[in-house]
């Protein structure tokens, strides 16, 4: 210990046997007795791998942490050295800059736990792993190992956790996976892998994860995994697999990830229902049909977004300890009304029923979910006021309700949406005036209010103003209000299709984040002030406003002049072209003239003498 203390007195380790010669008492040194166990020397800055071979001189040595630091290879050394310690049980070499291909691991009989993630190894993976009888956790996930999925994983086949996600893994999942009965995870996730799911998958009785999410893989989902009762995740998500969800699927489930595939049908009557469901997705697909009616009270998380469902939202009622946090059935065809008895879920963060056709005035009684942050109403039919209960919501920070047929005011109570971020009422038929209590939304960044009859004075706006604030197609009138200069952090104005007069102000210019100002089919006169050339300026349909050429349409002296002096000279050229054929014209009829004893003044002639002088 004493030599490797001084072999990484070079990095940042705390580790000094000037200072404390017994070195069960450094830092992360665990000691059984006398004997060390376990290094950990994570996060140390390690570059060399210098040090791995003394390493091994520790015969007690169980586990080895060099996580997090920047070694580039292991040692054949350290492979030969450390593999004959018989009690080695835990090497963890993950988030390194290990390249090249996979170490052959001969000895680590007694190795249980290898984990070499988030490194960028490359290749095949044939038996450079298959003397390690004792192994139970393989972490390879996060290289660009390629070819098939390995399946010489340690002779006794002792195998519980596999770990091979986000390489470059191809071909078909194999059934030989299934030969390792111990098996508890299995994650495949972001690979190339393509066929169907094995059949044999079912006899691994004892598996309790698996994700497959991010392939190639089509086919159907397999029916017989409903029969792996300890199997509580299965997430297949972004495939592309087709079929009908089989019945039974979430008998064992709790969470379960469907989503972005091909999969169609109506959803099993029993798919929500089971008691220990907490999360279902299965947004992006192609299913129909209406939502079954009996909702499991454990559910924490429902995603049914963007399939072809359609009918009625049922009447969801949630006990006092129902634990629905995030329903989101957007982008579906539902009709009817929003159920009033969403409000008895009190754990909803996320409500999101936007782009379907329900109808019906938004229920107040919505406004009693104390914890709700996000709000999603836009691209329905709703009708009537926006409930006054809804300025309650006082932890809310998103609030998009437009794309309706919403009436009346924007209520003044609305500053008591301390925690707003976004909010968008845009496309709807409110009227009055903005309430000048908008401008206590201190954490509004965006602001949507385009598309109503809206009117009178605009009010001083939230100074946190800067993804859009968007006021066009209403009724405001008058100049371009001051009360938008203090807006320095602003990307997008939108004021066009108003009736706004006058010049466009100077401060304008001044707001600097400003991208995009739109100012089109208003009543604006005077000159338009010339804008940085990171700003896309649209002022069309503004008959009595002259243009000053900004750096997007302006002509420069050098151009400028060239056209004037190239428009002066071709008129010149005509001129004289002209002239000079008037002159051989005049030598004609002179010589006529002669012959006739004819004489004439040329004043023409004269003519065309003093302008060629004056033109030299």
């Amino acid at each position: 210990m004493i030599t490797l203390s001084q072999l990484l007195n070079k990095t940042n380790s705390p580790w000094n046997a000037n200072t404390e010669p017994n070195p069960c008492k450094w830092e992360r040194v665990n000691c059984s007795g006398s004997s060390i166990t376990h290094l950990n020397l994570s996060g140390f800055g390690l570059s060399s791998s210098d040090f791995l071979p003394v390493v091994c001189n520790i015969s007690s040595l169980q586990a080895l942490d060099v996580s997090n630091n920047q070694l580039s290879s292991i040692p054949n050394d350290f492979i030969t050295t450390c593999g004959g310690i018989n009690g080695f049980k835990l090497l963890n070499f993950s988030r390194n800059r290990l390249v090249g291909s996979l170490p052959a691991f001969h000895g680590f009989v007694g190795l249980q736990s290898l984990d070499i993630s988030y490194n960028d190894l490359n290749g095949k993976i044939n038996l450079e792993l298959d003397e390690l009888v004792s192994l139970k956790s393989l972490n390879l996930s996060r290289n660009r190992f390629d070819g098939s999925i390995p399946t010489n994983l340690g002779k006794s086949k002792a195998l519980e956790q596999l770990e091979l996600s986000v390489n470059n893994f191809q071909d078909v999942i194999p059934d030989q996976i299934a030969d390792f009965g111990n098996l508890t995870l299995i994650d495949l996730s972001g690979n190339k892998l393509s066929g169907s799911i094995p059949d044999r998958i079912a006899e691994l009785s004892k598996l309790e994860v698996l994700i497959l999410s991010a392939n190639n893989l089509s086919g159907g989902i397999p029916a017989n995994l409903s029969k792996i009762i300890s199997l509580s995740r299965f997430a297949a998500n972004q495939n592309n697999f087709r079929g009908q969800i089989p019945d039974g699927l979430t008998s064992y489930l709790k969470n379960l990830d469907l989503s972005y595939n091909k999969l169609s049908g109506l959803i099993p009557p029993e798919l929500l229902s089971q008691p220990n469901l907490q999360t279902v997705d299965v947004s992006f697909n192609l299913l129909n049909g209406s939502i079954p009616k009996d909702i499991s009270l454990s559910l924490v998380r429902l995603r049914l977004g963007s399939n072809s469902l359609s009918g009625e939202i049922p009447s969801l009622t949630c006990s006092t300890s129902g634990q629905l946090t995030y329903l989101e059935l957007e982008n579906n065809s539902f009709t009817g009304m929003i159920p009033p008895q969403l409000s008895s879920c009190q754990s909803l963060t996320l409500l999101n029923l936007a782009q379907n056709n329900l109808t019906g005035s938004v229920p107040e009684q919505l406004g009693n979910l104390n914890h709700l942050q996000v709000m999603k109403l836009q691209h329905n039919k709703l009708s009537g006021e926006i409930p006054i209960q809804f300025m309650q919501l006082q932890l809310l920070s998103a609030l998009n309700i437009s794309w309706n047929s919403l009436t009346g005011p924007i209520p003044s109570s609305i500053s008591n949406l301390t925690k707003l971020t976004n909010l968008n009422l845009q496309g709807n038929y409110l009227s009055g005036s903005i309430p000048n209590s908008i401008r206590n939304l201190d954490y509004l960044i965006e602001l949507q209010l385009g598309e109503n009859r809206l009117n009178g004075t605009i009010p001083m706006m939230p100074i946190r103003l800067q993804i859009a604030l968007n006021l066009s197609s209403n009724h405001f009138e008058g100049s371009i209000p001051d009360t938008l200069s203090g807006l320095t952090g602003l990307e997008v104005l939108d004021l066009s299709n108003n009736k706004f007069s006058g010049e466009i102000p100077d401060f304008l210019i001044q707001m600097t984040c400003l991208t995009q100002l739109i100012l089109s089919n208003n009543q604006l006169s005077g000159n338009v002030p010339e804008f940085g050339p990171h700003v896309s300026v649209d002022t069309s349909g503004n008959p009595n406003l002259g243009i000053v050429p900004g750096p997007a349409n302006r002509i420069d002296t050098f151009h400028l002049g060239f056209i004037i002096g190239s428009s002066f000279f071709f008129t010149l050229t005509l001129l004289m072209t002209a002239i000079f054929s008037l002159e051989k014209i005049l030598q004609t009829l002179r010589s006529f003239m002669v012959i006739f004893g004819i004489t004439i003044k040329y004043y023409i002639k004269d003519m065309y003498l003093n302008v060629k002088s004056n033109m030299l």
